[in-house]
């Protein structure tokens, strides 16, 4: 945000001009310092006036012992860069995770533990990779992920969160066998923004529009974002983001596989939210959608009847639970 500043005459003062003074110059406040009673205030009065919105800068929350926390449960927000977009041959370049307790109700208590790393590739990082991230081979050199620690904080977790899951998650079972057992939950599909009166889901827009700003678009740096937009209450109602998150990620989905589908169907498909699966994934070749448990019978009619005209069809379904959703 700009605002205007007062003019400042840059010629020399005229003849005979007596300059008052100038006081001396207050000390610069470090970025890193809490905001002083007077910062808030002229914010609070800006936003009052009703043309202006304050962004503040993000401060991570400070870390105590797990003991120390009064909240029964654990999660873990777990956030990776990587060399591109495929988990089969692409790599972590970079992991985050941030460790936080929350109570049944959804409210998020305190942080208990970080982790942050850079990793060395086998290759050389795509230049459209450290265009998007930051993060050079110069940085990665001779780094590696200590699993020891990753691990320290990730197992004690009931609840592994992510910022689209079905992404990070193969990219760490593959890193390291302890995210496998873990239920996860994506923030992205599993929270319903809009409802909560965001624009989009993507985090820079969430972080924007939570009051914040952040230095993205760093692993760790994410984490600590997403939590404080989990945390603050939204919408109309006040809701908690996390608290929905927990609520999404507790339901059972069914996937169900429209195969054999005939050729002639797959815009009607698509325009009622199937995709297409080529096979490759080791998945079924055919259309497929994910929905709510409770919306199975629903979707069975709509195939019967709208695209395999036979009452008697079976389409392929799994069930999927928080412990196998997002997983490859």
């Amino acid at each position: 945000m700009k605002i205007a500043s007062a003019q400042i005459d840059l010629f020399d003062i005229a003849p005979g001009y007596r300059q008052t003074p100038r006081s001396k110059p207050r000390k610069r406040r470090s970025d890193s310092a809490p905001p002083s009673i007077d910062d808030e205030e002229s914010a609070r009065r800006l936003e009052e006036i009703g043309r202006f919105r304050v962004l503040r800068k993000l401060v991570p929350r400070p870390i105590i012992p797990r003991e120390q926390s009064a909240f029964p449960n654990v999660a873990v927000l777990v956030d990776t860069e990587t060399t591109g977009l495929l988990h089969t041959q692409d790599e972590i370049i970079e992991i985050g995770a941030v460790s936080f307790t929350y109570d049944d109700e959804g409210a998020i208590g305190d942080v208990i533990g970080v982790y942050s790393a850079l990793r060395q590739p086998s290759a050389p990082i795509p230049a459209e990779i450290t265009r998007l991230t930051g993060i050079t081979d110069e940085m990665v050199a001779g780094h590696e992920i200590d699993f020891d620690r990753l691990d320290a904080v990730v197992e004690p977790a009931d609840l592994v969160i992510a910022h689209n899951a079905a992404f990070d998650r193969p990219f760490c079972e593959g890193l390291s066998p302890t995210f496998a057992s873990k239920a996860w939950a994506c923030s992205v599909t599993e929270i319903r923004w809009a409802d909560l009166g965001f624009e989009g889901n993507k985090l820079g827009y969430l972080v924007g529009q939570s009051g914040l700003f952040h230095e993205g678009h760093r692993a760790t740096d994410d984490c600590h974002a997403l939590l404080e937009v989990l945390a603050r209450p939204a919408g109309p109602g006040g809701t908690r983001p996390f608290s929905e998150l927990l609520r999404s990620s507790a339901q059972s989905r069914v996937r169900v596989f429209a195969e054999n589908a005939p050729f002639g169907m797959k815009d009607h498909l698509k325009s009622r939210g199937y995709r297409w699966s080529d096979g490759s994934d080791g998945r079924p070749r055919a259309w497929w959608i994910e929905v709510d448990e409770g919306l199975y019978d629903e979707e069975l009619r709509y195939l019967r009847t709208d695209i395999y005209c036979w009452e008697e069809a079976e389409p392929l379904t799994l069930r999927l639970t928080a412990l196998d959703r997002f997983r490859a």
